[in-house]
């Protein structure tokens, strides 16, 4: 098995030999073989296994949502959005794409990014709206990246989502408590949500409900 001193090891992950030996102490990064008089040497293996973490660990995550499948159109002019901005940065990236409402905490893509924040395998969150991670709870996440040292970069702090998307989350806490509340077949629930949805029409067009 070939080895690699210490000093080419060090030149090749971009670190100093200073660090390393602060890492084998700390147990972080175990030489694969020390010598009597105390040289480290280091696998081949372990260079490329290293090199590999240090990738991960400058990884951007572009993540891009939209409530329905009849947003597909708007779900890309938005991942196109983030692109550019990523592109321009210079950063090295990948794109997780989600459909499902705000308030829903069970998508898949979400779900994918949670854990490669809990994963320390990103070092940030690019996002084109602060709504677009989650409607509700956004300060957990945000926590959450803290304590991992990832960072969550907002394109444009200033654009809110489109009504139609409010009202649909609106209406699917409503659902979800009238549902605990009275029971999913209940006349209450659908009288509940069917008035919702009315008051939305009549705010989206105020001239029909005026006539």
């Amino acid at each position: 098995m070939k080895l690699i001193s210490i000093g080419t090891f060090a030149r090749e992950v971009g670190l100093t030999s200073t660090t390393l030996r602060r890492m084998h102490k700390t147990g972080e990064l175990v030489p694969t073989y020390v010598s009597k008089g105390g040289t480290r040497y280091y696998s081949a293996e372990q260079l490329k296994k290293f090199s590999h973490q240090e990738s991960q660990s400058n990884l951007v995550i572009g993540y891009c949502r939209v409530s329905t499948p009849a947003q597909k159109d708007d779900l890309e002019k938005q991942v196109e959005n983030v692109k550019a901005y990523m592109y321009a940065k210079g950063y090295e990236f990948e794109i997780i794409r989600d459909i499902g409402s705000g308030t829903n905490y069970k998508k898949k893509g979400l779900r994918a990014l949670i854990e490669k924040i809990n994963n320390q395998e990103v070092s940030k969150v690019v996002i084109l709206y602060k709504d677009r991670l989650v409607r509700f709870g956004f300060e957990l996440i945000e926590y959450l990246c803290t304590i991992n040292h990832v960072e969550i970069e907002i394109i444009d702090k200033t654009e809110q989502s489109k009504e139609q998307e409010l009202t649909d989350d609106l209406i699917q806490i409503i659902t979800v408590f009238a549902n605990r509340l009275y029971g999913q077949r209940s006349k209450k629930t659908k009288k509940l949500i069917e008035e919702v949805k009315q008051n939305a029409s009549r705010e989206e067009n105020p001239a029909s409900a005026d006539a």
